[in-house]
């Protein structure tokens, strides 16, 4: 492909838009920015950086920098709310075969390292895309400020609430899992956190992370009705409340996380797709593959895109060629781990107190072997490597 034939429009300055932004930029390829905030500066706390998000930033050349501002995990529980271990995944055999670390990193701390390396001319905020024409080889995209921009392609990555999915495909609205979620980071130096864990139990699961600069990341997912009003104004307190029986620290986090601290958000994603590429428009990350956060894979697989997404553009004829040999590549993958991820919520926020006794007494006597079972088919392949040398 030529790069000087091509202007590419990103829509949605989040982690898939701004990494692509910068593989297109190391292809030559002429890349714009437009996000729909008017200051981008990762909203959300921390989330996983999986040893497979690594190996797709290390072909991205951004993986040794980024690796600076991650906190390091060497492994991650799952336990019950007495503070048992139900599953200790063997991430060190999967980082083995990557060659590659496992990391959590701030959302804001990425933000602000994929901007830095993007100049300031191609990003442009408070541009909320709406809707597009293909007139000829250009697409004109049309936003919700009256202004438009004028490209050859598009590359759709603004999220499961994304206008232009929904104007592609209208029947993929965002789905709610049936849980509901709250996050903060807070300070480390009196806790000490040294490990990542997560918790099942009948008052719903908290997770928590240490973070670089002597943080903790944590949420907490409960059952609820989407939307909740008698949620929406739930304080710290209320969280202890709720989940004062469970095994320390998860007291003390709550108790030390102040209410500003707090973002609270419904989970919900989209259900799997059977298209991602539209000639020369394709998704991208959550707009294309909106998952669950239960297997810590929403990132990772955005940062996955990316990287397949240019070593498509190395060697295709034409865009349309690649954006094809894109979704050959990705489709069963991110599907995948979309249906896996949905499932292992449901299981996990199960509330009867006989169908919690019942997983957690199989959970663990299960064979290692069989509770890696889903890691492994997960994390075990070479992304890079699936449906590589695909005809389309």
């Amino acid at each position: 492909m030529k790069p000087a034939d091509n202007t590419f429009i990103i829509i949605g300055g989040g982690i898939a838009g701004l990494c692509t932004a910068i593989g297109l930029q190391q292809l030559g390829i002429e890349a714009h920015v437009y996000e729909s905030v008017s200051e981008l500066k990762g909203i959300g706390a921390g989330f996983g950086l999986a040893a497979n998000a690594m190996q797709a930033l290390d072909h991205l050349g951004l993986k040794e920098e980024i690796s600076q501002i991650g906190h390091y995990l060497e492994s991650y529980n799952v336990l019950d709310q007495k503070g048992n271990i139900l599953v200790e995944p063997d991430t060190r055999s999967i980082s083995k075969k990557y060659k590659q670390d496992n990391f959590a990193i701030h959302r804001a701390d990425l933000h602000q390292f994929l901007l830095s390396k993007i100049p300031d001319s191609q990003v442009h905020l408070g541009k909320r895309a709406l809707s597009f024409d293909q007139l000829g080889e250009q697409i004109h995209v049309h936003f919700t400020d009256g202004t438009q921009a004028v490209g050859n392609a598009i590359l759709v990555a603004d999220g499961v609430h994304s206008l232009l999915r929904q104007h592609l495909i209208p029947t993929s609205t965002p789905r709610y899992s049936g849980y509901t979620c709250w996050r903060a980071t807070i300070d480390n130096s009196s806790i000490q956190l040294k490990k990542s864990t997560e918790t099942w139990g009948a008052k719903g699961r908290f997770g928590m992370t240490p973070l670089v600069g002597d943080r903790i990341y944590w949420y907490a997912c409960i059952n609820s009705p989407q939307q909740n009003p008698a949620l929406k104004n739930w304080t710290p307190s209320d969280l202890l409340n709720n989940f004062k029986d469970y095994h320390d620290p998860i007291p003390t986090i709550l108790s030390e996380t102040q209410a500003t601290e707090l973002i609270w958000n419904d989970i919900i994603d989209i259900a799997p797709l059977q298209q991602l590429a539209f000639d020369n428009i394709l998704l991208l990350g959550d707009a294309g593959h909106a998952t669950t956060p239960n297997l810590g894979q929403g990132a990772c697989q955005a940062i996955e895109d990316v990287a397949v997404l240019l070593d498509e553009l190395k060697t295709a004829a034409s865009v349309q060629q690649a954006f094809a040999r894109f979704e050959a590549r990705r489709l069963d993958r991110v599907n995948y781990i979309s249906n896996t991820s949905w499932q292992i919520g449901k299981i996990a926020q199960w509330e009867n107190p006989f169908l919690i006794g019942m997983r957690n007494f199989i959970m663990k006597i299960m064979p290692n072997r069989l509770k890696q079972q889903q890691l492994n088919k997960l994390l075990s392949v070479d992304f890079m490597q699936i449906n590589r040398n695909h005809e389309s």
